[in-house]
């Protein structure tokens, strides 16, 4: 028990933990940096994939991340679509397996009403206080 606690040990167990490892070695899917062949369905996939959150990056589209998740969330974008199927669907399946943070324009339910609200309730406000401001002036 004693080795656990010994600095050798525990400077091991970091560089085995490093995020050298967390990277896959497989090659990336075909669409993931490929466009489609139909100038129409790439338009369609780019247009969909602009407004996709990267899950890790999180500023960023996956248009425009350059992580593994991303690339692999845009061949799926692009398969989808090649196969047919229309941009509304695939977003409303990965909202179903990411959540509607995976979105931009999270739809409005009881959880993401306040996204929607508080902004009207500023500009609401604001407007309330110069009007006041504007009458105590005259």
């Amino acid at each position: 028990m004693k080795m656990f606690r010994t600095p050798a040990f525990v400077v091991a167990m970091m560089l085995l933990a490093s995020p050298l490892h967390a990277d896959s070695s497989l090659p990336p899917a075909h669409y993931a940096y490929n466009q489609l062949p139909d100038p129409a369905q790439e338009a369609k996939a780019k247009a969909l994939m602009s407004e996709l959150r990267c899950l890790v990056c999180q500023g960023q589209s996956i248009a425009d991340s350059d992580a593994e998740l991303a690339g692999d969330m845009r061949a799926l974008v692009r398969q989808r679509i090649a196969a047919g199927e229309s941009p509304a669907s695939i977003k409303k399946w990965l909202i179903g397996r990411y959540g509607n943070w995976v979105t931009y324009d999270p739809p409005l339910d009881r959880l993401t009403w306040p996204l929607w609200a508080i902004p009207i309730i500023l500009i609401v406000t604001g407007l309330w206080l110069v009007r006041g401001r504007f009458k105590r002036r005259r």
